[in-house]
């Protein structure tokens, strides 16, 4: 597909060509990128566990999102085998760097005891990071924990706080369960 651009001939390459050139150089967000490409199957055929080796590829070189993909994949066997403590591991490194969708998920695995012990103190800790950074359903979760005394201790007052913050974006639940508070 070569044509005359501006009096130059160019060549026209896919974007996955040049996404792969530069994740083969060891470049983490082509890694990534042409890892979702297989994911969805945009501009290359889909294929899952191409798209978990190239995600595993950036992963390793610190790509949070990359680390969430493969934490979702490994709990719900999308592409590799099913496997809740390396979902945890995965999840965990995403949420260390600050994910706060990968801290919620590690928050409801601990609440669950999916992959690891169930333990309610851990799923504060993990649902209070994401919450503290404006994540709705981590801030639903932490005020039915305290709510509940659920790993924390039981307060009312605390808990209407979380569920004030997720109603004030929008979450049905944290409205309700205000309503039900007064």
């Amino acid at each position: 597909r070569c044509q005359p651009v501006t009096g130059v001939q160019t060549c026209a390459l896919p974007i996955s060509a040049w996404y792969r050139r530069a994740a083969n150089q060891g470049h983490a967000q082509a890694q990534f990128n042409l890892g979702a490409m297989y994911y969805k199957g945009e501009g290359v055929l889909k294929d899952k566990k191409e798209a978990m080796a190239w995600f595993r590829k950036a992963a390793e070189q610190g790509n949070a999102l990359a680390q969430f993909n493969l934490g979702n994949s490994y709990r719900t066997g999308e592409g590799v085998a099913k496997d809740g403590k390396e979902a945890m591991a995965w999840y965990r490194r995403a949420a260390e760097q600050g994910f706060a969708l990968a801290q919620y998920n590690l928050g409801l695995m601990y609440l669950k005891g999916y992959g690891v012990a169930k333990d309610g103190k851990e799923a504060a800790v993990w649902f209070r990071r994401a919450a503290n950074q404006g994540f709705a359903k981590a801030q639903f979760n932490l005020g039915a924990m305290y709510y509940n005394g659920d790993g924390v201790a039981k307060d009312k007052k605390e808990a209407a706080a979380w569920f004030r913050k997720a109603a004030d974006q929008g979450h049905a639940d944290a409205r309700a369960a205000l309503q039900k508070l007064q």
